[in-house]
């Protein structure tokens, strides 16, 4: 949720100087909440499902990586006491670059999967603002605010019904509570972690 929220921060405040009324006509403000529309689309399930998917064959992928470490690791933990020095040096080498190739698959995960919500939210955030900016003009509003900084205002003010309906949406099937579009994405991390030193060198 807060990934998508981030997405939509520069919302926070949407402004339409171009749809400005003349001076004789009194400002009209509306507000919406972007997060809310967003969560009303059908784009908003399929997001869930994508992200999910991703999310899951990046920790299997860990998983599987953390697995082969921690046998390597047990066998290692075993076999030391009887190792030539050059072979177990060896091994501690091995276990050493699959620990950092594990960290880096862990940062590299992350920063794939936020790529790829990024991905696939920024066309529906698109569709959105078009969408407001539509009703606005259509509407008359000079400017319209996120509800989020909107301390108090008329109910006619909010347009998110009229958004809704732009786009394709029957606001009066819509939830009345806001919640994220996207469930938060399984953590790329399994439960244990290699970041401990796997080895202690034995002379």
């Amino acid at each position: 949720m807060n990934k998508i929220k981030t997405l939509v921060v520069a919302f926070l405040l949407i402004s339409f100087a171009s749809f400005a009324q003349s001076n004789d006509q009194p400002l009209k403000i509306g507000y919406t909440n972007v997060e809310y529309i967003l969560l009303q689309l059908p784009e908003s399930k399929q997001i869930e499902s994508e992200l999910k998917t991703h999310s899951t064959q990046l920790e299997n992928q860990l998983k599987g990586k953390y697995s082969e470490y921690e046998a390597k690791l047990q066998a290692y933990e075993r076999g030391a006491p009887t190792m030539d020095k050059t072979i177990r040096e060896d091994k501690e080498k091995e276990l050493m670059n699959m620990n950092n190739s594990i960290q880096e698959f862990q940062r590299n995960a992350q920063m794939s999967l936020q790529q790829k919500e990024k991905t696939l939210v920024d066309p529906v955030i698109a569709k959105i603002d078009k969408a407001i900016k539509d009703v606005a003009k259509e509407n008359g509003f000079t400017y319209v605010i996120s509800n989020q900084a909107l301390l108090a205002g008329p109910e006619d003010g909010d347009i998110s019904p009229l958004v809704l309906k732009k786009l394709g949406v029957d606001p009066a099937k819509a939830q009345q509570t806001p919640e994220p579009a996207a469930a938060k994405p399984a953590a790329t991390t399994p439960a244990k972690s290699a970041t401990k030193s796997p080895v202690k060198k034995k002379n």
